[in-house]
């Protein structure tokens, strides 16, 4: 696959989970999607001038960004103020927000646990570390976990289980991709690592509990050979911070849940903040087969279809493989609906989704997450795991 196509398909898988959140009522997450999709479009636009393409990505560009701002003037935002030290240059893009306020999404998730398929093991660490002790702070005189590391294949609910969390809690939720920061911060790093935690005191301060979601965190707190200065300091600084939160002096309600599909790379000194540290793996037959009754529920299907058969069929899926196997086959079928001529005719319809449709859809993907990968996974666990 060449590298145009990666971005291209980068930017519709992007798309395709913002409009899937959206739906769903993530306004916080569907922004982030959407964001990461604008990023991938715009590269291509870059990369390759000439395309003939061009046109369309940069109007797609223009729609998702168009959405964005429904969203976010549709939701309130938790942005305090930060202090602006005297001869401080602040910063701001052309919309007159900081590069601070660009990289955050304050939304807090509207994601259920029921939504969350399957992991119980990973939802009992987490309700153990953060719902509880809200809950009842009175029962855990030695204090609780402050830092949550989940770790695992892609597209396996990493975020969903941070969301799920978030909601339940009803906590202010702050969400920002590492490698953005690691690419965006330079130059102005610890203050806005400073104002970032500085929200979540302050949320906390208010009696309201506080959760920074840190997607891609090998980007930001892995192991680097040779780092230029403003990488060490925006490190050190996050170092520092979370030092002040896990601080067991203090009952404030501030969580750092940090995401990575590479645990291997993350340093040592990071790995040890993280008290819990939680594998979110591939999902076993019973949750397959949840998930696909989730994705399924809408489309009709043939009487053959066997969503068993199907369970057993998509071993070693992920979650958004699953989903994207159920997608293909719905389009596949459209497709051959609209080529057939039928389309022009408003009260024909497509025909049911056979077992046939499903089983050539399986033979045509392969599961993204490689035998080689999950091994491992597993040897990081058994060295690192700490539920």
């Amino acid at each position: 696959m060449s590298a145009s196509q990666e971005l291209e398909k980068d930017a519709t898988n992007f798309a395709l989970e913002a409009v899937r959140l959206d739906k769903q009522g993530a306004k916080g997450m569907a922004i982030t999607m959407y964001q990461k999709a604008i990023e991938s479009l715009l590269k291509l636009v870059q990369l390759y001038p000439e395309y003939s393409l061009n046109k369309v990505y940069i109007q797609r560009a223009i729609a998702y960004q168009e959405r964005i701002k429904a969203l976010q003037g549709a939701v309130t935002f938790f942005a305090p103020q930060p202090e602006v030290r005297e001869g401080e240059d602040a910063k701001a893009t052309e919309g007159g927000k900081s590069s601070y306020e660009e990289l955050i999404v304050h939304e807090k998730p509207s994601v259920k646990w029921e939504e969350v398929v399957g992991l119980d093991p990973a939802k009992r660490a987490v309700k153990e570390a953060i719902v509880y002790p809200v809950q009842r702070p009175d029962l855990f005189p030695l204090g609780w976990p402050r830092g949550i590391l989940l770790f695992g294949p892609p597209g396996c609910g990493k975020t969903l289980l941070a969301a799920a969390v978030a909601t339940e809690i009803d906590a202010t939720f702050l969400s920002i991709d590492a490698a953005s920061i690691m690419s965006k911060w330079l130059g102005e790093a610890e203050q806005n690592v400073a104002k970032l935690f500085g929200s979540t005191r302050k949320s906390a301060q208010e009696g309201k509990p506080a959760i920074v979601f840190i997607d891609e965190l090998d980007s930001l707190m892995g192991k680097h050979m040779s780092e230029v200065g403003g990488e060490v300091r925006v490190r050190n600084q996050f170092l520092k911070e979370m030092d002040g939160i896990v601080d067991k002096g203090k009952n404030l309600y501030i969580y750092v849940i940090g995401a990575t599909n590479k645990p291997w790379d993350l340093d040592w000194a990071f790995i040890r903040r993280f008290q819990k540290r939680i594998l979110v793996p591939l999902p076993d037959h019973p949750t397959r087969l949840m998930m696909l009754k989730l994705y399924t529920r809408h489309l009709q299907l043939a009487t053959d279809v066997d969503l068993h058969e199907l369970a057993r069929l998509s071993e070693g899926f992920s979650g958004s493989d699953i989903r994207d196997v159920c997608q293909s086959a719905q389009l596949k079928l459209i497709g051959e609906f609209f080529e057939s001529g039928q389309a022009t005719d408003k009260k024909a319809t497509p025909g049911s989704l056979t077992m046939d449709d499903f089983r050539q859809t399986l033979e045509e993907r392969k599961p993204s997450v490689s035998l080689d990968m999950l091994s491992l996974y597993t040897r990081w666990s058994e060295a690192f795991k700490a539920l």
